[in-house]
């Protein structure tokens, strides 16, 4: 069992002997613990046949265990004013509670059984896939959600990050026991797991109760990384008379999670579409009126990523929505961000980070993705002293080399009518 610390956050870590890794990060001032167990890959893992497995299986594991049925499992949080989630990611799964610090050792036994007895019940199983295949359908109504899914399967063509999380109706309804049981046991294994904890605890008896449940386990093997995805240019309209808006994704590759010059990046999407003083926000919604909803976004990997904005519009707004997002791309590419303007981006970005890390949960969170993504622990300080350290010439730099027509992919998604759009109209 190695031991290590980072006192600038009262951060500790421990890994048991099969690999496992406890991470904890104490705040004494409050009463609530927030715990994760994550399993340090997504549905990134999965081949064409297992698309949605992974989300699935997340889905099965709250269905009961070998101790606790489905309504044990929810009653022992929901008793004592907790709470208790979980979710499936492109490359993680988690899940977590957050109750009062004096039932850490109740929640944590929950946590645990869950994740690691599974029933897998057969007659479970073909309930639950009614119910993702309902999700999937209510996910397909909402056309934001749907502008997204076609926009990340063209962009990332033929590799499993452009696949849905949920799965196909195809896939979910092949799913069997012998199957799930079979991903499960070469997934959820400790040389994928982690557990992370904040909150009003000591690191001492969270790796007390996370030997008791999860060190007796076999290491197993990590998950094997798959190729790096190439990015794909490709413009889509997908034509749906159902709907009274045109829903606009367009997107450019952008910098890995891990790159050197991602704050550049954060500060590049606050000042294009991160807020509501954002260029995109004001320009198209503000100053012309032609949107409701219009944002830029940050998707980053451990090996590839993408910058998008969204944009629902009218279909005779449509071209003037491009073109305004173009006029961006182009004003960004030739002349450097202001400082007045790049300093607003800093301070919305600091504050964001800093509100963000202030409950248990997030911190918790915090500590996970740290130590998947880079292996060690940034200190507020140091995080915000990056994005300080974030300069106008880098920002443009990092525009002139991913806001070029060749790079950029558009997914249109409404009653489109006669509507074209061709690559020479993506100039900037």
């Amino acid at each position: 069992m190695n031991a290590t610390s980072s006192p600038a956050r009262d951060i500790e870590m421990t890994t048991l002997s099969n690999g496992v890794r406890v991470i904890t990060e104490a705040m004494s001032h409050v009463r609530s613990v927030s715990v994760g167990v994550w399993i340090a890959t997504g549905s990134r893992r999965e081949t064409p046949r297992q698309t949605g497995i992974s989300h699935f299986i997340e889905h099965m594991l709250f269905k009961g265990t070998t101790s606790r049925s489905a309504e044990d499992i929810a009653r022992s949080v929901d008793s004592i004013g907790g709470n208790l989630d979980a979710y499936t990611a492109k490359e993680l799964v988690c899940f977590n509670t957050k109750v009062l610090d004096q039932h850490l050792s109740l929640a944590f036994d929950v946590l645990a059984d869950l994740v690691l007895h599974p029933r897998f019940d057969e007659e479970d199983i073909e309930k639950e896939k009614g119910v993702v295949l309902e999700e999937i359908k209510m996910e397909a109504d909402s056309p934001d959600y749907l502008v997204h899914e076609i926009f990340s399967s063209n962009f990332w063509k033929d590799h499993p990050l452009g696949r849905p999380i949920l799965g196909t109706n195809e896939t979910v309804k092949a799913f069997d026991r012998a199957a799930i049981r079979g991903y499960y046991r070469a997934v959820y294994a400790p040389a994928n797991m982690l557990i992370t904890a904040a909150g009003n605890l000591k690191h001492d008896r969270l790796v007390a109760l996370a030997s008791q449940h999860f060190e007796s386990i076999a290491p197993g093997a990590p998950a094997v990384d798959d190729s790096v995805p190439s990015t794909h240019a490709r413009i889509s309209l997908r034509n749906k008379k159902a709907l009274e808006q045109v829903h606009l994704c367009l997107g450019v590759p952008s910098y890995p999670l891990p790159h050197e010059q991602r704050f550049a990046c954060y500060v590049l999407n606050t000042l294009l579409g991160g807020g509501m003083s954002s260029r995109l926000f004001q320009n198209i919604r503000e100053r012309q009126g032609l949107a409701y909803a219009v944002f830029s976004e940050l998707s980053p990997y451990r090996d590839t990523g993408c910058l998008s904005i969204y944009a629902g519009t009218s279909l005779a707004s449509t071209p003037k929505v491009v073109d305004a997002i173009l006029k961006e791309f182009r004003d960004i590419k030739e002349q450097p961000v202001p400082a007045e303007e790049l300093r607003r981006a800093k301070d919305h970005l600091k504050g964001s980070l800093m509100l963000g890390l202030e409950s248990t949960s997030s911190r918790m969170s915090n500590l996970a993705r740290q130590e998947m993504y880079f292996r060690q622990f940034f200190t507020l300080d140091e995080l915000v002293e990056s994005i300080e350290a974030v300069s106008a010439g880098e920002v443009q730099a990092i525009a002139r080399s991913f806001f070029n027509p060749g790079q950029i992919a558009v997914t249109v998604l409404g009653k489109l009518e006669k509507f074209k759009l061709e690559r020479e109209d993506l100039a900037c």
